[in-house]
């Protein structure tokens, strides 16, 4: 069974968790944003922390803002997304997800490495598309014969 897509992403400065939510409505979102290590560019150079606290519910529009509107540099990142108005828990093995209310989550690791585990069938079918016309590498499914993620978070 499909549990999401997994793929690399440079490591460079970019908007890249702007780039790969694209193909979701975020705003249809209320996120946990795990406060990992990932900085705002500022002038070129490391600015301060893009997530500078742990958010158990950012609203998917105060969300959408920051990660469209500011270039960035990703090296841990870990956000999973709620329907709104759903309790907001931080979710920290595959079977916790799979029975918890949480849709999505996504995990950036070593700044390209990147997973996302998608509940919705056509939504993950869409991510894969387009994560495919964004020319990311590496790019495959994550199945249950080869998720060798035994949490689902970045340490």
């Amino acid at each position: 069974m499909k549990r999401g897509i997994q793929f690399t992403i440079p490591n460079a400065y970019g908007r890249f968790l702007g780039e790969i939510l694209k193909s979701i409505k975020i705003a249809d979102y209320d996120w946990f944003v795990g406060g990992e290590e990932s900085y705002l560019v500022v002038e070129n150079s490391l600015g301060g922390s893009l997530f500078p606290d742990r958010v158990m519910g950012m609203a998917g529009e105060e969300l959408q803002k920051m990660i469209d509107d500011n270039k960035y540099y990703l090296i841990f990142a870990n956000l999973k997304a709620y329907p709104r108005g759903t309790a907001i828990i931080d979710i920290e093995t595959y079977e916790d997800y799979a029975e918890s209310e949480c849709q999505l989550v996504l995990l950036v690791i070593d700044s390209s490495y990147v997973a996302v585990y998608i509940k919705d069938t056509e939504i993950r079918e869409e991510m894969f598309e387009h994560i495919k016309r964004l020319g990311y590498e590496a790019l495959d499914y994550i199945t249950d014969d080869n998720d060798v993620r035994t949490k689902l978070s970045v340490w």
